[in-house]
C-alpha cells in the first residue's frame, strides 16, 4: 500500500498532480442502450418527503426559493473568532432552532451535526404525511423501516471539546459523550432512537467525504429494492464550521481566500475560482417502495431510478484528472436506473469551485454525454457552499425541486467562465424554466469517492 507523505498532501492542496501518483488512464466509457426500468411496485422506489436544515432555513420550499433567487449564503464567521485563519468566512447557519423537534436536555448536549439531522428527519417525515403521533406513522411497520443518514466528519465540535478538556484539565474531565457524539454514525442512530420514530430496520451510515449524502440515498434505496425495508430515511448531515475543520481545510489550500468578498467566493467553473466555501446543514429524504406509498396514499414527489458509486483510487485529496472513475460512476448509475444518456437533461453538478475538481468533473461528463445541447447543469454549492457530508442530501433535494417545480436554479458567480465548460448551459446567474425528463446529482469527495443518484418525474 502506498504511504501518503505530508509533502504529498501539501502538493494536493495546490491542485497539482504529484509526480508520485499514477498517470491518468486513457480509457473511454462506452455507453450501450440502458436496460428497461423497474416495473415491480415492490422494487420501484419513490420519494415522498424531504427535510432540510440549511443556511437558507429549515423549510424545503423556502430553501429552493432562495436558490432560485440566486442568493448567496456565504458571510463572515461569527460563531468563533476567525482572526488568524486564511479563510474567515463560510456559509454559516444562523439562528437555528430545534424547538418542537428536540427536547431541551438533548438539544444542549448534542453536537450540531446530530441536531441538524434530527430536525431534517422530522421535517421529512412531516412532509411525507408521517408526522410523529399521526395515524399514518402509527401504522408503519417499524421492523421494516430504517435510516441511512451519514456524515463526512461527525461531531467535530464535540470531539474538539474533548481534546481540549484532555489537554487543559486531564483525562478525568473528558466528557463521556465525547466519543458517542463524535462518531459519524450517531446521527443515523439518534434519528431511529428519537422518541416517536423508533425505526427498527436497517440502520447505518456511510462516511465518504463529499459523496456521503448521495451514497446514503442509493444505499437506502437498495434496502427497499432488496425487499429488506418498506420505508427509509436517507441523506446526510454536517456541522464542520469549527476552528479545527476550518484550519485543516485552509491548510490544504482547499478553501477560497476571498475574505473581502465572501458572497462571490464560490465560483464553480469560473477561471478565477480559488477553492470552495465551507457550508453546513442536513438534507434527508423519505424513500418508500411504490407499493407501500400507494397503500398509504402518500404524496409521491419523484421516482428514484438508480444510483452508483466508484473510487478514483488515485490520491488522498485530488481527483483523478482524467475523470475516468467519475464517468464510470455516472455510467453505472444510468445503467442501474435503466436510463440512456440521451434521456438525461438536467445535472446537479458536484462543482465545488476547486481548480482541479471542476475540470475533472467536466471531463467525466463529456465522456458520458456526447450531446449536451438539451442539458441544463447548475451548481448548488455556488450559493450554499460545500456542505461536505450533507451536500448530497441537500443537492438531491434541489434536484427533486427542479423536477417538481419546472424551474432550475442559477449558478451564481460565473464572471469569467472556464473554456472547458463551453459545451454546457450552466444556468448562468438567472433561473430558467426547464422540464426535467431525467435528472442526476453528482457527489465526489476526498479519497476519490464518487456517488451519483438519478431521479425522474413519477409516472404510474
Amino acid at each position: 500500500m502506498q504511504t501518503l507523505r505530508p509533502d504529498a498532501v501539501a502538493v494536493a492542496a495546490a491542485d497539482v498532480t504529484p509526480r508520485t501518483q499514477p498517470q491518468p488512464r486513457r480509457v473511454s466509457v462506452s455507453m450501450a442502450r440502458a436496460p428497461r426500468r423497474e416495473s415491480d411496485p415492490k422494487k420501484r422506489v419513490v420519494v415522498t418527503g424531504m427535510g432540510v436544515v440549511s443556511v437558507f432555513g429549515n423549510d424545503a420550499g423556502a430553501f429552493y426559493d432562495r436558490l432560485l433567487a440566486g442568493d448567496s449564503g456565504a458571510g463572515h464567521i461569527d460563531r468563533f473568532d476567525p482572526a488568524g485563519f486564511t479563510a474567515r468566512f463560510a456559509a454559516q447557519i444562523r439562528g437555528f432552532s430545534s424547538e418542537g423537534h428536540i427536547d431541551g436536555e438533548s438539544d444542549r448536549r448534542l453536537d450540531d451535526c446530530q441536531r441538524y439531522a434530527l430536525v431534517a428527519a422530522r421535517k421529512a417525515l412531516e412532509s411525507a404525511g408521517l408526522a410523529l403521533g399521526s395515524t399514518a406513522m402509527d401504522n408503519i411497520d417499524l421492523e421494516r423501516a430504517g435510516v441511512v443518514v451519514g456524515s463526512g466528519i461527525g461531531g467535530v465540535k464535540e470531539f474538539a471539546a474533548g481534546v481540549e478538556s484532555l489537554v487543559t484539565k486531564g483525562p478525568s474531565k473528558v466528557s463521556p459523550f465525547t466519543v458517542p457524539l463524535a462518531i459519524p454514525n450517531m446521527a443515523s442512530a439518534l434519528v431511529a432512537i428519537d422518541a416517536g420514530i423508533g425505526f427498527l430496520g436497517p440502520n447505518y451510515s456511510v462516511s465518504a467525504a463529499g459523496a456521503t449524502g448521495s451514497h446514503c440515498i442509493h444505499s437506502a434505496a437498495d434496502q427497499i429494492r432488496l425487499g429488506r425495508a418498506d420505508v427509509m430515511l436517507a441523506g446526510g448531515a454536517e456541522a464542520a464550521i469549527a476552528p479545527v475543520a476550518l484550519g485543516g481545510l485552509a491548510a490544504l489550500g482547499a478553501l477560497s481566500r476571498r475574505n473581502a468578498d465572501p458572497e462571490t467566493a464560490s465560483r464553480p467553473w469560473d477561471r478565477d475560482r480559488d477553492g470552495f466555501v465551507l457550508g453546513e446543514g442536513a438534507g434527508v429524504l423519505v424513500m418508500e417502495s411504490l407499493e407501500h406509498a400507494m397503500r398509504r396514499g402518500a404524496p409521491v414527489l419523484v421516482e428514484y431510478l438508480g444510483g452508483a458509486a466508484s473510487c478514483d483510487a488515485y490520491h488522498v485529496t485530488n481527483p483523478s484528472p482524467d475523470g475516468y472513475a467519475a464517468s464510470l460512476c455516472i455510467k453505472r448509475s444510468l445503467e442501474d436506473a435503466g436510463v440512456a444518456p440521451e434521456e438525461v437533461n438536467y445535472i446537479n453538478a458536484n462543482a465545488t469551485s476547486s481548480r482541479a475538481g471542476d475540470l475533472a468533473e467536466l471531463k467525466a461528463l463529456k465522456r458520458v454525454f456526447k450531446d449536451t445541447s438539451l442539458i441544463k447543469m447548475n451548481a448548488t454549492k455556488s450559493m450554499i457552499g460545500h456542505c461536505l457530508g450533507a451536500a448530497g442530501g441537500l443537492e438531491a433535494i434541489a434536484t427533486i425541486k427542479a423536477i417538481t417545480t419546472g424551474w432550475v436554479h442559477p449558478t451564481i458567480n460565473q464572471f469569467n467562465p472556464d473554456p472547458a465548460v463551453d459545451q454546457f448551459d450552466t444556468v448562468r446567474d438567472v433561473k430558467q424554466r426547464h422540464y426535467v425528463n431525467v435528472g442526476i446529482s453528482n457527489s465526489f469527495g476526498f479519497g476519490g469517492h464518487n456517488s451519483v443518484v438519478v431521479f425522474a418525474p413519477f409516472k404510474r
